[in-house]
C-alpha cells in the first residue's frame, strides 16, 4: 500500500512538473512570439469577448492551427488575425464570410456570430495568425490568462517546481542513507560472527577442560596411593 501510494504521488508530481513546463514554454513563447504562443505549430488562444457566441464565449480556450497557405481557408472558417480595433493592434477571432482576390492579392472579409455586421477591416495573408481546429475549453483561457501573469507564474509554476525539487531532494537523502546503512550491515554482522566465534571457541575449551578434570584426577591417583 505504501509502496503503491509512493507511485502515484511520484506520477502526480511528474504531472504537475510536465504541466508547470508545458506552461512555461507557452509563456515565453507568447512573449517571444508578440504575445502569441506557438507550440508546434498549434496556437492556444484565449477568447476576450462575446462577438463569436454561442460558438465559444468569453474566457474560453481554443486551438488554433497556423496556415501557411492562405488558398486552403473557405468561407465558414473561423480564423484568428491581427486588426486594428480603437487604434490598437489586437487578437480576433471571427469567420470568414467572404473572399476577395484583387490582382493576385486575397483578403479576407470577416464577421463574429453575434455581430450583426462585417468587420470593417478585412484581414490579409501577413495578418493571419491561425485557423480554429475545433477544439474548446470551456472557461480554461481565464486559467491561461491567470498562468500569464506573475501572480499565476510564481503561484501555479515556481511553487510546484520548488516542491518538486525538494521532494526529490528528499528522496535522495533517503535514499543515500539507506545504501549506507545496507552498506554498514555486512560489517556488523561479520563482527557479530567473530563475537560468537569467540565465545562458542572459549565455551569450547571451558568444556574440554571440565571433561579433562575427572580424567587427570583419576591419573593422579595411583601416584598418590
Amino acid at each position: 500500500m505504501k509502496k503503491a501510494l509512493s507511485i502515484i504521488g511520484n506520477i502526480l508530481l511528474w504531472l504537475i512538473v510536465l504541466f508547470a513546463l508545458l506552461v512555461t514554454i507557452l509563456v515565453f513563447s507568447s512573449t517571444s512570439g508578440g504575445g502569441v504562443a506557438h507550440l508546434m505549430g498549434y496556437v492556444p488562444l484565449t477568447i476576450e469577448s462575446q462577438s463569436m457566441s454561442p460558438t465559444f464565449d468569453e474566457g474560453d480556450l481554443i486551438i488554433c492551427k497556423q496556415i501557411d497557405d492562405v488558398s486552403a481557408l473557405n468561407v465558414n472558417d473561423v480564423i484568428t488575425f491581427w486588426t486594428i480595433i480603437d487604434g490598437h493592434k489586437v487578437k480576433n477571432t471571427h469567420r470568414i464570410v467572404a473572399i476577395n482576390n484583387t490582382d493576385g492579392v486575397v483578403s479576407f472579409v470577416t464577421r463574429g456570430d453575434n455581430n450583426p455586421v462585417d468587420d470593417e477591416m478585412p484581414a490579409y495573408q501577413s495578418d493571419i495568425i491561425g485557423k480554429w481546429t475545433g477544439m474548446r475549453f470551456s472557461g480554461a483561457g481565464n486559467i491561461m490568462a491567470f498562468l500569464r501573469t506573475k501572480v499565476g507564474f510564481f503561484v501555479c509554476i515556481l511553487i510546484p517546481m520548488a516542491l518538486f525539487f525538494f521532494f526529490e531532494l528528499y528522496k535522495f537523502i533517503i535514499t543515500v542513507i539507506s545504501v549506507k546503512k545496507e552498506s554498514e550491515e555486512p560489517q556488523l554482522d561479520e563482527e557479530e560472527i567473530k563475537r560468537r566465534a569467540i565465545e562458542e571457541y572459549l565455551a569450547a575449551q571451558k568444556e574440554a577442560q571440565t571433561a579433562a578434570a575427572p580424567a587427570a584426577s583419576a591419573a593422579e591417583s595411583p601416584s598418590n596411593e
